[in-house]
């Protein structure tokens, strides 16, 4: 095997499950690499007995870190901010072998990771500043101060396994919670490689905590009361589970980014090579496994011919192999693994069955290296069909379907017919036209003349209908870490003369 896991995280220490005697771990998760598949990366024991145990560290580790104070915070995140400088390759590898990112993008989530403790501090800490309004009453001011929630559950991604769970287990860090964090079973290892990296910044006992395995272990801590927010990244059906499971737990505060049908409109009226560009981006990149990849392009009719010409013969130089052992750098790796590979090819077939015309045909790839290898799959229709399955569904592979349209308004109620409303993109010169897709597009982040992925971690990110619950992530993350507490003070006792009081006998 290449890599080792220590176990679970708790009691600041890591923690191997018995491995005889009545408590002996009897279920294993055994990963092999999507880039090659005879490489065993490693096995991960599963302990279920081990839930209860790092709740209460959390618990344990809260009634003290909710004391501290915003300097400590902002110095342990920055020791763990210098650790992660120094593994940040490490990290990248990691990545690219787990989940079957190239390497050259691994390394750009491996930055984000260093990048996000800066904006943390600087962008989202001053959203929980306590505010005073002074004589906001007679002789009296008014405070709204931001109290931590208490222990915070992140369940993490596969796509982002570093990333996006880093950025809810800084800012609940920084609001003064504790947390557990649940990586995707998928890529347990780069998340244990970026939480050795907190460890190693010396949070005091119980303030960091994490748990390996599937998820049975995750409803076993989200039942816990003492579990006061939960963060989930992942598809809509586990969020709604997550909802279904902590509905009646009325302390519990669910933040849930979820999957994406994204929308890119083209307008008669662009630069049709800049576009090409940012679609190629925006479908393919990750090998559409981002929330935000693009699907859906409704394009203006008298361009759509040359653009979908451009894009099948500029989507065939695409360059797909293994992540760091390959001749040429890759624009893309693998999927994530058997189970994504078959849903991809499902998908496609399913586009036949429905009636759209296949411009690319997406296939199993042989190469060098025995792995969950694909090519992107372009289709085109010809309208709108709301019965189309292909059409509705978030697929998590490369794909990108045309549907031409010949007015503005088509092709925004176009973008809003899917159950999605995460990211979308308009590309035209006429800057009425984005603002006439501001106002009407159902999404939580609408680009002009940029692709629908790659997000600003200094705005807001979420999305609305199927996409999320009003939660977003990134700088705002930290507004879900808090709640707020309001008072009143009366700064100078006033002679009181109480046969004034109304109601009172003379």
């Amino acid at each position: 095997m290449t890599y080792e896991l220590k176990g679970n995280f708790f009691n600041n220490e890591f923690t191997q499950p018995p491995f005889s005697g009545p408590e002996a771990v009897e279920k294993w998760i055994t990963r092999t690499s999507p880039a090659d598949l005879t490489k065993t990366l490693w096995k991960c024991p599963i302990h279920y007995g081990h839930a209860e145990e790092v709740v209460d560290s959390a618990t344990r580790g809260f009634k003290e870190w909710r004391k501290s104070s915003i300097e400590d915070r902002i110095s342990y995140l920055k020791k763990y901010q210098e650790v992660l400088i120094t593994k940040k390759e490490e990290i990248a590898k990691a990545i690219s072998l787990e989940m079957g990112k190239p390497y050259w993008e691994a390394l750009t989530e491996a930055g984000a990771l260093i990048a996000k403790i800066d904006v943390t501090i600087s962008d989202s800490l001053p959203r929980v500043t306590s505010k005073v309004y002074n004589d906001i009453m007679p002789s009296t001011n008014g405070y709204i101060h931001y109290k931590p929630i208490g222990p915070c559950f992140i369940i993490g991604p596969f796509n982002f396994p570093c990333h996006l769970a880093n950025g809810q287990i800084t800012s609940a860090l920084m609001a003064g919670n504790t947390i557990i964090f649940k990586p995707s079973e998928k890529t347990c290892y780069s998340a244990q490689l970026m939480f050795e990296c907190l460890a190693q910044a010396g949070f005091p006992s119980g303030v960091i905590n994490l748990v390996q395995g599937d998820g049975e272990i995750a409803r076993r801590i989200l039942k816990s009361r003492d579990i006061k927010a939960v963060f989930f990244t992942g598809s809509k059906d586990i969020g709604r589970s997550i909802l279904k499971q902590t509905h009646e737990d009325l302390g519990k505060l669910v933040s849930l980014e979820l999957g994406g049908k994204n929308p890119a409109i083209v307008h008669s009226d662009v630069n049709i090579d800049y576009v090409l560009g940012e679609l190629i981006k925006g479908s393919f990149l990750t090998t559409g496994q981002r929330c935000t990849s693009t699907a859906i392009v409704p394009i203006h009719r008298s361009i759509c011919n040359e653009v979908v010409s451009k894009f099948h013969e500029l989507s065939k130089k695409i360059i797909v192999d293994h992540p760091i052992e390959h001749n040429e750098t890759p624009f893309m790796g693998p999927l994530v693994d058997q189970q994504a590979l078959d849903s991809y090819l499902l998908y496609v077939g399913m586009a036949k069955r429905e009636g759209l015309e296949e411009i690319m045909r997406g296939k199993k790839l042989e190469k060098k290296f025995d792995g969950h290898y694909v090519s992107p799959s372009i289709h085109l229709a010809q309208k709108w069909d709301d019965k189309s399955h292909f059409l509705s569904s978030e697929i998590f592979g490369p794909n990108c379907t045309f549907i031409p349209y010949d007015e503005i308004e088509e092709a925004i109620d176009i973008a809003n017919k899917t159950e999605y409303g995460l990211a979308a993109s308009i590309f035209t010169k006429d800057h009425s036209l984005y603002e006439l897709a501001l106002r009407d597009l159902d999404h939580g982040y609408v680009n002009l003349n940029r692709s629908t992925v790659g997000a600003s971690a200094k705005l807001p990110f979420g999305g609305v209908k199927n996409s999320g619950n009003y939660h977003p992530a990134a700088v705002t993350t930290i507004d879900a870490c808090v709640y707020q507490q309001a008072s009143l003070e009366i700064l100078k006792e006033e002679e009181v003369d109480l046969n004034n009081i109304v109601g009172l006998k003379k």
